[in-house]
Parts: C-alpha cells; sequence; structure tokens
C-alpha cells in the first residue's frame, strides 16, 4: 500500500530562494499574475508540490497556458515571463535555434 502512495514534499525552494508550501503559494482567486507568481507556481510544480493537473484546476488555467510559463523559465529565466517580453525573447530563442 505505501508504495502506492504519492510522497510530496511540504515545501520546494521558489525561485528567489524563499521556501513555497501549499500556503504560501498565489491565492486560487488570483487573476493579476505577475512574474515572481508564475515563477512560483513552475517551481511548486517543478519541486513536486502539485501537479500539472492541480495547478490548472486550482488556478483556472489551461495546459498549454501553464506549459509556455515553464518554456519561458526554461530559456530565459524569470525575465522570460514578462508579457511585455515575450516577442523579444521569442526572437531571440528563434534566432538561437538557426545557429
Amino acid at each position: 500500500m505505501i508504495e502506492n502512495q504519492k510522497i510530496r514534499p511540504e515545501k520546494v525552494i521558489g525561485p528567489l530562494g524563499e521556501p513555497l508550501t501549499l500556503d504560501t503559494l498565489p491565492p486560487p482567486d488570483t487573476t493579476r499574475w505577475v512574474v515572481r507568481r508564475k515563477a512560483e507556481v513552475v517551481a511548486a510544480v517543478n519541486g513536486g508540490l502539485l501537479t500539472i493537473e492541480e495547478v490548472c484546476e486550482r488556478y483556472g488555467l489551461t495546459v498549454e497556458e501553464f506549459a509556455g510559463w515553464q518554456r519561458a523559465i526554461d530559456r530565459s529565466g524569470m525575465p522570460g515571463l514578462r508579457v511585455t517580453r515575450i516577442q523579444h525573447y521569442r526572437s531571440l530563442y528563434e534566432r538561437q535555434q538557426r545557429y
């Protein structure tokens, strides 16, 4: 029985080095997604605190939207999550792929 249970950490390290728990994540009714909040949610999934399905349900996100956040962090770090810079980082990444 025990081997079938999923073991989750109580806390993970957030994008700024602070501990994140379920209580310190952005509230479920969040509508204003600043860079820090997006990065915290991605860190929670990467650390195993929540699953992608749980995040999408909790915050009303689509899998594609969340995957976009993950890709942005993987490619450009937290600055890649800035909405005003998406085009800049996208073109930069496309140029890097060509060479």
